[in-house]
């Protein structure tokens, strides 16, 4: 919708009023469109008109504004949204390829590279992901990540490769420790209990499941040959039970962040010790402490350090080299950077020569999303702005969740707020609407909608047609370095030709209509599977969204109903002024009316402030 708008906002502008707006950056009166009176809408119209050139904006705008109606609005969109539409993404499309090779933003080399797999690995690829610890519910932040790095495992497998994703999980850590020491549960308990809530979580999402999630418990072994190894290349050193890695051994510190050595002294679950060489060394393993688990080690009973599992689990699992690895921006460091250091550590003459840059990396390529924001601040528990995926999905379908992440491209920040799910909300609500919309109209059409359906299926297979069109600006936006907004735009010009046309029955456009209507709703179909959006069944996510909607509203069906009818009375009585008062009602709670030819319905809306 955000798209739709501003494109429109655009054409109007560009089309209607570039001197006008060019002179009246700050005019004195103008009457603001009724339909420009939510927030949301006015802020894309806003940033439409900054686009244009004007560099001051306020409540004030030209006065031939109020002159534009919605429909004046919508109607110079279709017409110029096809000529428009690029302006709106000109930055975006500048840096995208024309090129059908998928290209990913390597954090090591800071630009975006052609991503092929290692000539000795043929169409497997590897692919690690950092994953949870395990001692609370998982928050809007996991779900960028883990939604993320979902999307590039499902494109991955679509281009035609074997995937093999491993995704962790931290179960014993000092959070999970602490944790347990307030509930008075087993720490190992505690982080079981979780795992299980995360997976729910993952589902609920629709994210697919990695092919390994080891524990870190479960490869503790691991950890400790690891470590030896690090100690017998003389980069790791043992004090009094523990085990810290030594920063300075290894030149090249600092590369994937470029911070140096001393940052990591304040860096995060980094401890001043003065029994370190360094300040900036880390522990590779810790002694152990009363009432804490541990595991028996060559330099007496402890448990692993934070970083080490990662590496460790990686070796074991997935071999020396790995395509890629991913994890949020706050990984890189120091998370990152010491894993590197202690896979370079502990590599033998074998491991580095098939590693890249002269046997210092052993990672292909390093991804990392960006963060999760809300009302504009960073995410904290501390600031009261936490929200976990249960908090979110309590109010809204899952799916509006994932479709709001896939609305802002991977590696950009993101600001969490309630309109924005509000808007995202009412969008998918929309397509999913004109997915069950089109399925009832080909249906209806007996043996020419089936007729209709195979012909798409055949373009399909051939990537012609209107569905090759469509999916081809789709993998466009993927291979940008899975510019997933990018890829989501090119469904907006065939919802609308969608719509259109399931009210066309007559006249030139119904000639073909039930061909058209095969195409985009297979396009449309496609690019939702691609993007591990449910397309099955859109009545039942129709009916779940209406009900979290009633929710959201404090409302039943029954209220809903009775207030349909106090409406109808008063249009019959011709109290108009009663019937609007009674829809902008509705319509502030996020319950929209809409008159049909079948009679009156309702929807979920953006609630009108």
């Amino acid at each position: 919708m955000q798209h739709s708008l501003r494109a429109a906002a655009l054409s109007w502008l560009r089309c209607q009023a570039p001197q006008s707006f060019a002179m009246h950056t700050s005019a004195s009166c103008w009457h603001q469109p009724k339909f420009l009176r939510q927030p949301w809408k006015l802020r894309c119209f806003r940033q439409a008109m900054q686009a244009c050139g004007c560099a001051k904006l306020g409540r004030n705008g030209p006065p031939s504004m109020h002159h534009m109606s919605e429909v004046d609005f919508r109607h110079v969109h279709a017409k110029s949204a096809a000529a428009q539409a690029p302006t709106v993404q000109k930055e975006a499309q500048a840096e995208s390829s024309a090129s059908s090779e998928l290209q990913l933003y390597n954090t090591m080399g800071r630009r975006k590279q052609v991503f092929t797999p290692r000539q000795d690995q043929g169409q497997n690829i590897s692919m690690y992901v950092c994953g949870v610890t395990v001692y609370d519910w998982a928050h809007i932040g996991h779900a960028r990540v883990y939604i993320s790095f979902d999307v590039l495992h499902r494109y991955l497998k679509h281009l035609g490769y074997d995937v093999q994703y491993v995704r962790n999980f931290t179960d014993i850590d000092d959070k999970i420790i602490a944790r347990a020491k307030q509930s008075k549960e087993d720490p190992l308990s505690l982080s079981r209990r979780f795992i299980v809530e995360f997976h729910k979580d993952m589902e609920a999402l629709g994210c697919l499941p990695p092919t390994l999630e080891p524990k870190a418990t479960d490869h503790v072994p691991d950890m400790v040959a690891t470590i030896q190894q690090i100690i017998a290349n003389e980069h790791g050193y043992a004090v009094d039970g523990d085990v810290f890695f030594d920063v300075a051994s290894l030149p090249g510190y600092g590369r994937l962040s470029g911070r140096a050595q001393e940052d990591n002294r304040a860096g995060e679950r980094v401890a001043l010790d003065g029994r370190k060489r360094n300040p900036s060394d880390f522990a590779l393993w810790k002694s152990a402490k009363p009432g804490e688990p541990t595991w028996d080690s060559p330099w007496g009973p402890g448990r692993p350090g934070w970083h080490i599992e990662c590496s460790a689990m990686i070796r074991r699992l997935m071999g020396p080299v790995i395509d890629i690895h991913g994890g949020g921006f706050d990984l890189i460091f120091p998370h990152h950077e010491n894993e590197i250091a202690q896979s370079q550590a502990c590599a033998c003459d074998h491991d580095k020569r098939q590693m890249d840059n002269n046997g210092t990396d052993f990672v292909r390529f390093w991804l990392h999303n960006g963060f999760v924001n809300v009302d504009s601040e960073k995410m904290s528990k501390s600031l009261g702005n936490f929200f976990t995926i249960r908090d979110v999905t309590a109010q809204y379908h899952p799916l509006v969740l994932r479709w709001f992440l896939l609305n802002t491209q991977y590696r950009q920040a993101i600001n969490y707020s309630q309109p924005a799910l509000d808007e995202a909300a009412e969008r998918l609500y929309y397509i999913y609407q004109t997915l069950l919309d089109t399925s009832k109209a080909l249906k209806a059409a007996g043996s020419q909608g089936e007729q209709a359906q195979q012909e798409a299926a055949d373009d399909f297979q051939d990537s012609k047609g209107e569905v090759g069109a469509v999916l081809q600006q789709v993998h466009h936006g993927m291979c940008d370095d899975l510019n997933t907004p990018l890829a989501l735009a090119a469904l907006s010009a065939p919802l609308k030709a969608m719509n259109d046309l399931l009210s066309t029955k007559k006249g030139k456009k119904a000639k073909g209509r039930l061909h058209t209507l095969a195409q985009y709703q297979l396009a449309l179909q496609e690019t939702f599977r691609l993007l591990g959006m449910q397309v099955t069944d859109p009545q039942k996510q129709l009916d779940q969204m209406r009900q979290l909607a009633l929710s959201r509203a404090n409302m039943t069906e029954e209220d809903v109903a009775a207030a349909i009818d106090k409406r109808a009375e008063a249009r019959q009585a011709k109290d108009y002024s009663k019937a609007d008062a009674v829809r902008a009602e509705l319509s502030k709670k996020g319950i929209a009316i809409m008159d049909t030819a079948e009679g009156v319905e309702w929807r979920p809306t953006t609630p009108e402030l």
